[in-house]
């Protein structure tokens, strides 16, 4: 029993480490010649080969693994050619006032070329500087490459960063790849005429994975290697277990539930570590429960919490509301949701109806539980019947928060309130 406690342990640990290495995350999903993972490095393997300058932007919702793939490139690069390659990092958090920037990027290129960087340098300095790196590195078949995390935040104000790095490029002897990253996929369109005229207008999206790249990531992450110090019996055990539980319908259930709230690489490989997290150590397996657990456990409770407690009338309003979204009405207010609400009463022949002044207090109660809000404070002189209002319950939570609701009409769930 203590040999099979230790080689539970040791799979966990073993299981954790993979779930916090990137590394290892990305590399089954940058095989494909379609990947990003190899658009990238051939973009800037290309660079580096034909000595040429080259610019792209990196674009993708926070967590889709934007730096994870970019790193895993830029060690393959540092490897293959460790003598002619320069990384040069900023971030539009830190560095995306100008004077800040450039005297980042002139601290990164002395330490690089071990010179000596001077503090004291003016804005002038710093970038005339960086030109005169950029030519020499041309000339010395050296390619730099920047890296803008947080890109958009260097396209604000006078862009005197990007101008000056995108217009030394237009040189023939400077040698450099501008990499931006940026969440928002309309980064390109905040730059100004004079630098988006010397931009390639060359973009990588990073969307959520397939569902053959998910299975395939999935087994990657969570099968244990057969050749390892783990016993082999074992080992051979536990990935028979794991793949019935990924064959079984109800882990796919679990998996679908949590990536309609975020479907990111990031947030998955969290929910991961906390299934993975509960394995129990005296069967030494992971179960369908574990995936459960973590599920409930992650997953946002507060406004659930909170339509458990709400009346039939505010759960009345709240439906309205999601139907009215549904329908694609993106702008509504109390008495469009009251027309809502009359069309469900008709369609139902509910016996739930109330008078106007009812409802009214009712919605003032669901502004106060912060379930709803008003879409913006210029209509403040107006009555609250009038001014436009939002949900701020996704679908998910709605759904599930009637479900658990035990004084909730059977027969408008039965039917689907939604629709």
């Amino acid at each position: 029993m203590g040999r099979e406690n230790r080689s539970a342990e040791e799979a966990l640990n073993l299981l954790r480490s993979r779930l916090c290495n990137p590394n290892f995350i990305f590399k089954p999903l940058s095989d494909s010649p379609d990947s990003n993972y190899s658009k990238l490095k051939f973009l800037v393997s290309s660079s580096i080969t034909e000595a040429c300058n080259n610019s792209l932007l990196l674009l993708g919702p926070r967590g889709s693994g934007k730096i994870a793939v970019l790193e895993l490139v830029l060690s393959d690069l540092l490897l293959e050619y460790p003598d002619t390659l320069s990384v040069i990092k900023l971030n539009g958090l830190l560095h995306s006032d100008d004077n800040c920037a450039f005297k980042e990027i002139a601290r990164q290129l002395c330490m690089e070329n071990q010179l000596l960087f001077s503090k004291m340098a003016s804005f002038d300095d710093n970038s005339q500087f960086m030109i005169a790196m950029l030519r020499e590195c041309g000339l010395a078949h050296k390619t730099i490459i920047f890296v803008l995390d947080e890109f958009d935040l260097f396209a604000q104000g006078k862009q005197r960063l990007l101008y000056s790095l995108l217009d030394a490029m237009q040189s023939v002897t400077s040698q450099a790849v501008v990499i931006g990253v940026s969440c928002r996929l309309d980064a390109d369109q905040l730059l100004e005429k004079r630098v988006r005229s010397r931009f390639s207008h060359r973009k990588l999206l990073f969307l959520p994975p397939s569902m053959e790249d998910l299975q395939r990531l999935l087994e990657h992450v969570l099968s244990l290697p057969v050749e390892s110090s783990l016993p082999h019996d074992y080992t051979v055990e536990f990935n028979g277990k794991l793949k019935n539980i990924l064959a079984d319908e109800r882990f796919k259930e679990i998996i679908n539930t949590y990536l309609n709230s975020d479907s990111t690489v990031n947030r998955l490989l969290r929910f991961l570590f906390r299934a993975v997290s509960y394995m129990d150590l005296e069967s030494g397996f992971l179960s369908l429960e574990n995936f459960k657990t973590a599920l409930s456990n992650i997953q946002r409770q507060p406004k659930q919490e909170c339509i458990k407690d709400c009346s039939i009338l505010e759960l009345y309003i709240l439906v309205s509301m999601k139907r009215m979204e549904v329908k694609e009405q993106n702008s509504y207010n109390f008495n469009s949701t009251m027309k809502e609400y009359k069309t469900i009463h008709d369609s139902f022949k509910t016996s739930d109806y109330y008078a106007k002044n009812v409802c009214l207090r009712a919605f003032e109660h669901l502004l106060k539980r912060e379930l709803i809000c008003f879409t913006d404070n210029r209509g403040y002189n107006q009555s609250i019947e009038f001014r436009a209002v939002k949900l701020l319950v996704s679908s998910v939570e709605l759904h599930q928060g009637l479900k658990s609701y035990r004084s909730c009409p059977n027969d408008p769930i039965n039917q689907q309130w939604f629709y």
